[in-house]
């Protein structure tokens, strides 16, 4: 049953991430290149907005612009380390480190440092991020890790594409905040 009230599709307005077994070569391609373009995309979504702007939030009760932009490169971050400890260690529950992101998305650095400071952290950690992607052959994409949040174990494909999805669905609730077409 798809919840088709209008909070619901505030908080998911691309849907909900849908994990599946596997991936085919062209699926991965595509999330490659949407991780590639991605610190672009929130450039061009973001470059001209004022201070005000950036408070603007995409539902009531919502993360507003700058914590979504501060949010995205965390959690980039996160998940590039989560994929990465798995793929040295032997058996990796890499994935056991939980964070709030609710509270981290109201630390002061979040509620005051320039937007500016996580685009340039997205873009450096997502330049590994894919570089790191592009090198994993069928092996490496078997290779999974408990994911504490989701509370399953998910193989490097799936975070792959959970982190495409990640990215999208905060570049759309920045759209809406602006009221900008999806």
């Amino acid at each position: 049953m798809n919840d088709t009230s209008p909070l619901h599709l505030l908080k998911y307005p691309i849907g909900l991430f849908k994990q599946k077994d596997s991936y085919s070569g062209e699926e991965l391609n595509n999330f490659l290149k949407i991780l590639e373009d991605a610190p672009d995309n929130y450039r061009k979504t973001i470059h001209q907005l004022k201070p005000d702007d950036l408070r603007k939030t995409y539902r009531e009760g919502g993360w507003n612009i700058l914590q979504l932009v501060h949010h995205v490169a965390d959690i980039h971050l996160l998940h590039f380390l989560r994929m990465k400890k798995a793929l040295t260690e032997s058996e990796s529950d890499s994935g056991t480190v939980i964070i709030d992101m609710d509270g981290w998305a109201k630390t002061p650095d979040v509620l005051d440092a320039p937007v500016e400071d996580s685009l340039l952290m997205f873009d450096g950690i997502n330049r590994r991020y894919v570089q790191l992607l592009r090198t994993l052959d069928e092996a490496a994409l078997e290779i999974s890790y408990f994911h504490p949040v989701r509370n399953y174990r998910i193989n490097q494909a799936q975070a792959m594409a959970m982190s495409a999805w990640h990215v999208n669905h905060h570049l759309a609730h920045i759209k809406i905040a602006l009221g900008m077409d999806l």
